[in-house]
């Protein structure tokens, strides 16, 4: 019996699930869907400037794991740019983090927008 699945802890969801070609087909063909774990890893690694060993610890899984969904989303988004595919962001196995910064870190984007927000920084 395999291991049952650990949920990904994601600070956020994307303010915009749809990215692509403006004139793109409508049709199923040309539609790529990137999980939005797949979007964390990608967030954090290439936006936050996380290792994989922070991002990781920032999304409470193992490390070969983090590695495995990068190749993945790497993968989406450059087919999405090569290919002009339209990349839907939805799905995936997460648990989005209270907001409140208990344990997510310095990548947590909720923590830090509502910082900010409060603040008027």
């Amino acid at each position: 019996m395999p291991r049952p699945m650990k949920w990904r802890k994601v600070c956020c969801l994307p303010e915009r699930n749809r990215f692509g070609p403006l004139d793109a087909n409508t049709d199923e063909e040309n539609y790529l869907r990137m999980t939005v774990d797949e979007y964390e890893t990608i967030r954090l690694i290439d936006l936050e400037g996380f290792t994989q060993e922070e991002c990781a610890k920032q999304m409470n899984v193992a490390r070969t794991t983090v590695q495995g969904i990068y190749v993945e989303a790497r993968k989406k988004l450059a087919e999405s740019l090569v290919n002009g595919k339209v990349l839907m962001i939805e799905g995936g196995e997460y648990r989005l983090c209270d907001g409140s910064g208990n344990g997510c870190g310095r990548g947590c984007y909720r923590y830090r927008r509502g910082y900010f927000e409060d603040n008027k920084v």
